[in-house]
């Protein structure tokens, strides 16, 4: 009996081999990141009870660390901004983000302006631009 050796092509040989790692090539690349931003827009109320834009307020978004009754931990975040001629200024986190966590971060917002104050929170998604307006008074 005589048999008859068939020698494939190479590309059918490499062909399993390759298809996994030009997937997770392509699959790697389509993935980006998105910037994390917050934006933050500075009002007062005038007499009529309209929102009036707050230009070159100081902004200051900051995080402290962990709070016990004896230690007030290193801040996370401490940053600061001054609004534009529309009262508003924009924050980007994006270098601060590491894939796959889990939330960004809840931070502290002061403003002030020669006499005038106000405060809140943000809470910063990861890959997204979140907004926040303050009232100073």
């Amino acid at each position: 009996m005589n048999y008859k050796v068939i020698n494939l092509p190479a590309m059918n040989r490499f062909f399993p081999l390759l298809t996994p790692a030009i997937v997770a090539i392509f699959a790697s690349s389509c993935y980006e990141v998105e910037e994390t931003i917050a934006n933050i827009t500075v009002v007062r109320i005038d007499a009529v009870g309209e929102e009036i834009p707050v230009d070159e307020a100081e902004v200051r978004l900051y995080a402290l660390g962990s709070l016990d009754q004896d230690f007030v931990g290193e801040p996370r975040f401490d940053t600061t901004q001054v609004t534009s001629d529309e009262g508003f200024t924009s924050f980007n986190f994006s270098e601060y983000y590491v894939g796959g966590q889990a939330g960004f971060a809840v931070l502290d917002i002061e403003v002030t302006k020669g006499a005038l104050t106000g405060s809140g929170l943000i809470k910063i998604e990861e890959m997204e631009t979140t907004e926040e307006k303050i009232i100073v008074e």
